[in-house]
């Protein structure tokens, strides 16, 4: 049996959930990273009410 290690996240930026636009500004930071070649996705911190743009590295 091969045990897989969950991939590491590495929190790029950090936008207020509150804000006017919601996840907009949060988005689109994802876009240009995603534009210049970083596999980043946006995802809510509930903890800290926050919208989170990250990217994932696998475990070798």
């Amino acid at each position: 049996m091969t045990a897989t290690l969950p991939a590491q996240r590495t929190v790029l930026e950090r936008f207020p959930a509150g804000h006017p636009r919601g996840s907009w500004p949060a988005d689109e930071y994802a876009a240009a990273q995603r534009a210049q070649g970083t596999d980043a996705c946006v995802v809510m911190d509930l903890a800290s009410d926050q919208f989170l743009v990250v990217t994932y590295t696998a475990h070798p």
